[in-house]
């Protein structure tokens, strides 16, 4: 719900939220990776290239890439007068910024080249209909490089790019397929993903469920009244979908005639209330799949328990508990990102008490209304007879949702610089870790406060070494 500076991987929750606030580098060259990582699902046939059509990088959410983090190349910015939360790269390198302008909130589509100059300019864009403060952040790219989204009208669009005849680029509506008679007026599409048969699954915000088939039809199942998703949602090449509310875990299906279907149900502590730092009263989490065997063997996400916060992890299929593990006990206990799952790792980053400008209406109030900002990550790892431990924690105050390399072996995010109490004029930081030990490897300024506040969105790592990062104003560049 992936989905902000220091917090989710969640990405960035809101193209809304992100559009409420205002407006070198440094990596190591060659990395020494002492661990492997892996492996990866397949690729879902559906999607864009690997490590780059979807927010966490893959359907499986893995928020694990298999492409290299960049060098020690400088910064570029692309100053778009917007929030741009979702950063996507098609297999002709251009890259798709989903972004909300600060001037009217409006969701719009900006066409990108990751390599041009030191401040690039979106070389096009096109304006989408507004729709909830959720709506419209988790989407992707589809295998023909067009951006697959549902806007505010409840319309399912794909945006396609080319040039024109006079050689500038365009971007225009191909498809649209309408499921107003599927999703109710009051109601928003919060994530989607395609399965490994090409379905593209939904859920709403208010907890309806759906599939739209490459015919274009829609049907619909509705989880137990009451329960919200306000993340986005993951598939496996088994053909299983994860949906997490704000009360359980789910995993689906499309049944023999086609129709969504509950498999299994796990309900997780979510706690007496919000969290500081979060933007809903329950997991925060973008459900992952990962594991040692296909990549997709389980499923995790971190729940909301008053105190101290786990990581929960399940069999998928079955929904059978693997195992719990405490984490974040160095730093804040609460987190509004997606864990990276790999192999038989996850990583968890604390957004406790990140200042969000804004949250969504239905969020209900934090308790306590604000905290500091300490940061902190855990790394667990589950042992082959299903057993969690943890392997390392410590006290990075991670601003956006931090991605691993399978490339270079190294995490990549950016930190928030500042005292636990959070300023407008706090700093932020390129920052590389050893993903082995949890130790810093380079840590490196970036230009700019709070016009450049990453709010916990979730970075673009792209095909050709660089990172494309989020902020509240446009897109910095590094490398």
């Amino acid at each position: 719900m992936g989905n902000t500076s220091g917090v989710p991987p969640r990405h960035a929750r809101s193209l809304s939220l992100f559009a409420a606030c205002l407006l070198a580098l440094g990596a190591p060259g060659q990395a020494q990776a002492a661990e492997q990582w892996g492996p990866l699902a397949p690729p879902n046939p559906h999607l864009g290239p690997n490590g780059t059509s979807t927010m966490h990088g893959d359907a499986g959410a893995s928020d694990a890439t298999p492409l290299a983090g960049p060098g020690l190349r400088g910064v570029g910015a692309y100053p778009l007068a917007a929030a741009c939360p979702t950063l996507l790269q098609g297999s002709d390198g251009l890259v798709v910024a989903l972004c909300t302008a600060i001037v009217g909130r409006s969701p719009t589509v900006h066409l990108l080249d990751p390599g041009a100059g030191p401040v690039g300019r979106s070389l096009a864009s096109l304006e989408l209909s507004k729709g909830s403060l959720l709506g419209g952040v988790y989407v992707y790219l589809d295998n023909a490089d067009r951006l697959v989204v549902v806007d505010g009208d409840r319309a399912l669009l794909r945006v396609a790019h080319a040039k024109s005849s006079g050689g500038s680029w365009q971007l225009r509506v191909d498809t649209r397929t309408d499921l107003s008679g599927a999703i109710p007026a009051d109601d928003n599409v919060t994530g989607l993903v395609p399965d490994w048969s090409g379905n593209v699954w939904f859920a709403t915000g208010k907890g309806l469920v759906g599939l739209v088939t490459s015919a274009g039809v829609a049907t619909t199942v509705a989880l137990p009244a009451g329960e919200l998703v306000a993340n986005s949602i993951s598939a496996a090449p088994s053909g299983r979908i994860a949906v997490a509310t704000t009360h359980a875990l789910y995993e689906l299906h499309a049944d023999a005639s086609g129709r969504p279907e509950v498999i299994w149900r796990a309900a997780y502590d979510r706690g007496s209330a919000r969290k500081p730092g979060q933007l809903s009263w329950g997991t925060g989490s973008t459900p992952t799949y990962f594991g040692p065997r296909t990549g997709a063997d389980y499923l995790t996400i971190v729940d909301n328990a008053d105190g101290q916060v786990r990581v929960l992890v399940y069999a998928s299929g079955t929904g059978q508990p693997v195992c719990s593990q405490p984490v974040l006990t160095e730093g804040g206990a609460g987190s509004e990102n997606s864990p990276i799952g790999i192999g038989g790792s996850v990583f968890v980053a604390s957004t406790y008490g990140y200042p969000y400008p804004a949250v969504p209406e239905d969020a209900g109030p934090a308790v306590p209304p604000s905290a500091p900002f300490a940061g902190g990550m855990t790394r667990v790892d589950i042992d082959d007879a299903g057993g969690c431990r943890t392997v390392w924690e410590n006290t990075v105050r991670s601003a956006a949702v931090p991605h691993l390399s399978t490339a270079d072996g190294y995490l990549y995010t950016v930190t928030r610089r500042g005292l636990d109490v959070t300023t407008p004029l706090d700093g932020y930081a390129f920052t590389v870790i050893d993903p082995g030990t949890g130790a810093v490897v380079s840590n490196t300024p970036l230009p700019g406060t709070i016009v450049d506040d990453p709010l916990q969105m979730s970075p673009l790592v792209t095909a050709s070494g660089r990172v494309l990062q989020g902020t509240v104003t446009g897109v910095l560049r590094v490398g």
